[in-house]
């Protein structure tokens, strides 16, 4: 089954998933492509992942979105230095942290926005000046 407004490798990585996930990880992504519209989409068949960032490198990663049976994990690179003060972000790992989205009205929620900015903000302030552009 091809799914409309996907990339083959995108497509392949959804197939097996039900209809409500399917909606709910196009939903995120074009969520995560609306607020960092830059972003290189890499999509990781193996890992059943589709990161967004800025290089190919773990460093480089923004966020990520993993599959589940019936939700979406949206990984928040660097999540553990980032504000949350609705404490939306799960987990206990010293660097990443993750959001479950349940329904597509989990990305109404203004923090998570917030949070997805704050990410990109973080990842630019580590971001070292090229020679000569001081």
């Amino acid at each position: 089954m091809r799914i409309a407004g996907t990339n083959r490798a995108v497509a392949d990585l959804l197939e097996p998933c039900s209809p409500e996930v399917q909606k709910l990880a196009l939903a995120t992504r074009a969520f995560v492509l609306q607020l960092i519209p830059k972003a290189m989409e890499m999509v990781d068949t193996k890992s059943k992942v589709i990161g967004f960032g800025f290089g190919s490198g773990y460093k480089d990663m923004i966020c990520s979105l993993m599959l589940a049976e019936t939700w979406v994990t949206l990984g928040i690179g660097w999540g553990a230095e980032l504000p949350d003060p609705q404490k939306l972000l799960e987990g206990s790992g010293k660097v990443h942290r993750h959001v479950k989205l349940k329904a597509e009205s989990d990305l109404k929620n203004p923090a998570l926005q917030a949070i997805l900015k704050a990410g990109l903000r973080r990842w630019e302030s580590k971001q070292k000046p090229a020679k000569g552009k001081r």
